[in-house]
């Protein structure tokens, strides 16, 4: 666990392209490969520009962006994964290692994403007339947009938007509720291409705004060594009990989840360390990489950065980001106490001991070495909470990123080194924070930064954390986990313009209504009557389709992409129940995340299986066991919404009862899962602790107190029987 044994940036690469498919980019010529992550780091040069000193006009700024991404799509993804393993080979037909049909698909795609920008002043004459070369520059970019994603991602995404464009297509076909007049291949291409309502929307304008600046920010960060201070100070705190590597897991995932919303990024990161700790001293394999698994889908939602759903949020409820973030904080919480304390059972029952203090990290060395690397985090969420926007945090978190990698190092700083520490900093705090209107001044500042910070690292011969080679190479990895996501946005994009074409979305949340009250009145006469609420039934059945819908669509396509796709569908179905609309929006989130641990497509469990060298299916298993928490608590704060602290109707009274009780069930709950909770449970024991966690979880005084009820015998029990066992150990 000391941080002299962690993976250095090319290995934890590696082990993401082994792990994570969206990072598995074919084999290029030299040329090739230059002029790929030349076009990688200018894609992230734009968006930093942009976040600090101003973002294009909407359509144009999107427009850039989405060309950017397709056309490397083409280039870095082939045809048949097949392709990933032949070393590149620049023939005639393969320029570069790519076939001339994927150069000249990168072109088209290119030029027809950039149209709209280019007609621009005359869009509005266009939109619901379009001409012939509109609908020919729609056609390509929709066929092509769904191919470039299915390279990057797979079939399902694709698979779905092409299930909606159909449903547009072919509407009288359909059967009752689902019926309605149709549209042509025209009047589909114009919504889709030519307004905001299809691929140019909000689920590309949040990718191409917020979403890619934080990951270029988690990439910055963990370079210069922020991740490595989490750990180590998670090292510090958790490593010496009972089962330490894992706990180590938890509250390093935690604290690592602050950078990165990728699970897989989380999982590679993290697990590096910690899956090989945790079998040393004495867990299984499944397990050890279940624990990592379960720790890092924490990470998309953990404030202050969370996953990239976090910034659609904002766009489609029209919220602050602070408020988002207040709202993550107690479910996240809750989803790492469950993990940690099934994590603890675990060790108690097998007697699996902490890590020696050799093998833990020194933490007032690493505090004294990379204390510089927390002002980035620091700053950015400062900004954050004031008020700002989130890609001027990102921008000033980058910005402060390579300050404090370029002009700081681990050990033996001089005074020039302070100096510059200094003098950058105060250069950004004054474009940040002063108040400055005028683009020019804002630019001189930066670049008097840029270059005398430059100019004095190389005449001073200045050594810092990192070098200028891998701060620009960390600018061509954010841009390579922005690719498949910025493709999903764009063909999301394609589902919600069918939704907004058509309104299928009304139809459907009909349809999820009444099935739902058709199975309340069903369930209604097998309840007590103190449960038989049909309003609450419907909701709770309501809830449940939802949250199994989403699981079934997280198997195949990401987070964000579910995420929207839900907000799309099933969100509008809640608000008419009667959930906040942000409540609504969080349980849709929270059973997206739960996908990266749900087999049999568990990317994040994979990931850490593959690391673990355990089975990936009883990994994922295993991994969904320990999550188990984030799959109850959306339940719990739908009906007691204090939970989220920023809702509607918050009080303290409610919050604190659900909280306490939500704490307590969930200890229960990893008491049952364990088998264990002072001794080893039998049985019936295990039954009545299910029983009384998922009462203790219920909101409401009535059930928190029958469920504590049901627990006092097993305590008692255990008391007696540990006290037995340690006099006759006397």
């Amino acid at each position: 666990m000391s941080s002299t044994t962690a993976p250095d940036d090319k290995e934890l690469e590696a082990l993401e392209r082994k792990y994570d498919p969206e990072m598995r980019f074919r084999p290029l010529t030299a040329k090739a490969a230059t002029l790929v992550g030349a076009l990688l780091i200018v894609l992230s040069s734009f968006h930093y520009y942009t976040a600090g000193f101003g973002l294009l006009q909407e359509i144009t700024h999107r427009g850039v962006h989405l060309a950017f991404v397709l056309g490397l799509v083409c280039l870095v993804f082939p045809h048949r994964k097949a392709l990933l393993e032949l070393p590149a080979q620049g023939r005639w037909w393969t320029p570069g290692g790519v076939p001339w049909f994927d150069w000249l698909l990168a072109l088209a795609l290119a030029a027809s994403v950039l149209y709209v920008p280019w007609i621009f002043d005359d869009l509005a004459f266009r939109v619901g007339n379009p001409g012939l070369l509109d609908v020919a520059m729609g056609s390509i970019l929709l066929v092509g947009l769904l191919e470039a994603t299915r390279r990057a991602m797979g079939w399902p995404l694709p698979v779905i938007a092409i299930v909606f464009i159909v449903y547009a297509l072919a509407g009288p076909a359909f059967p009752g509720l689902l019926k309605h007049a149709g549209a042509s291949w025209s009047q589909l291409v114009n919504h889709q291409y030519l307004t905001s309502q299809g691929i140019y929307g909000v689920a590309l304008g949040v990718v191409a705004t917020y979403v890619f600046h934080f990951v270029l920010f988690g990439v910055l960060a963990t370079r210069i060594g922020l991740g490595q201070l989490f750990l180590d100070v998670a090292s510090a705190i958790a490593g010496r009990y009972a089962g330490g590597p894992a706990k180590v897991s938890v509250f390093g995932s935690a604290m690592f989840g602050m950078l990165s919303g990728s699970s897989v990024a989380n999982a590679v990161t993290v697990g590096s360390l910690t899956i090989p700790a945790m079998i040393r001293v004495g867990y299984k394999r499944e397990f050890a990489g279940a624990v990592e698994a379960a720790s890092s889908t924490g990470g998309q939602i953990t404030p202050p950065v969370l996953g990239a759903a976090a910034f659609l949020m904002i766009e489609f409820l029209a919220v602050p980001y602070q408020t988002i973030i207040v709202a993550a904080a107690v479910p996240a919480f809750m989803h790492f106490f469950g993990v940690f304390m099934q994590v603890h059972f675990e060790a108690k029952r097998f007697g699996l001991r902490g890590l020696t203090p050799e093998e833990m990290p020194r933490l007032r060395a690493s505090l004294r070495e990379r204390w510089p690397t927390l002002v980035p985090l620091v700053l950015l969420i400062d900004i954050l909470v004031s008020g700002r926007t989130p890609y001027l945090a990102a921008f000033a978190g980058i910005s402060s990123c390579a300050i404090v990698g370029l002009t700081t190092r681990a050990r033996g700083n001089t005074p020039r080194h302070w100096a510059l520490f200094a003098f950058g900093h105060a250069l950004l705090l004054a474009l940040v924070f002063g108040g400055i209107e005028s683009q020019a001044v804002r630019l001189a500042i930066f670049g008097v930064g840029l270059v005398g910070i430059a100019l004095a690292v190389q005449r001073w011969r200045l050594e810092g954390r990192i070098g200028l080679a891998a701060f620009v190479e960390s600018f061509s990895t954010g841009a390579k986990y922005a690719l498949a996501v910025g493709a999903a946005a764009a063909t999301v994009g394609i589902v919600i313009g069918v939704v907004t074409l058509t309104g299928v979305g009304f139809k459907l949340s009909m349809l999820i209504t009444g099935a739902a009250q058709a199975v309340a009145g069903g369930a209604a006469p097998l309840l007590p009557a103190a449960l038989a609420d049909p309003q609450a039934m419907t909701l709770f059945v309501a809830l449940a389709m939802t949250g199994v819908v989403c699981i079934l669509l997280g198997c195949g396509i990401p987070t964000t992409a579910n995420y929207i796709i839900m907000v799309t569908v099933a969100a509008p179905t809640l608000v008419q129940l009667g959930v906040q609309p942000l409540v609504a929006h969080f349980f849709v989130f929270y059973y997206g995340v739960l996908a990266d641990i749900t087999p049999p497509v568990a990317l994040a469990a994979y990931a850490a299986a593959g690391m673990a060298g355990s089975d990936p299916f009883k990994t994922g298993n295993m991994a969904f066991r320990l999550g188990l928490a984030k799959a109850l608590v959306p339940f719990v704060f739908v009906f007691s919404p204090s939970l989220l602290i920023v809702a509607k109707g918050f009080t303290l009274y409610d919050f604190t009862l659900t909280f306490v009780g939500c704490v307590l069930g969930i200890v229960m709950l990893a008491a049952a899962l364990s088998r264990f909770f002072l001794v080893e449970m039998s049985r019936a024991e295990q039954g009545l602790c299910l029983v009384a966690a998922l009462l203790l979880i219920a909101p409401g005084l009535v059930p928190t107190l029958v469920g504590a009820a049901c627990a006092v015998p097993i305590l008692l029990r255990h008391l007696a029987a540990r006290r037995r066992l340690r006099t006759a150990a006397a």
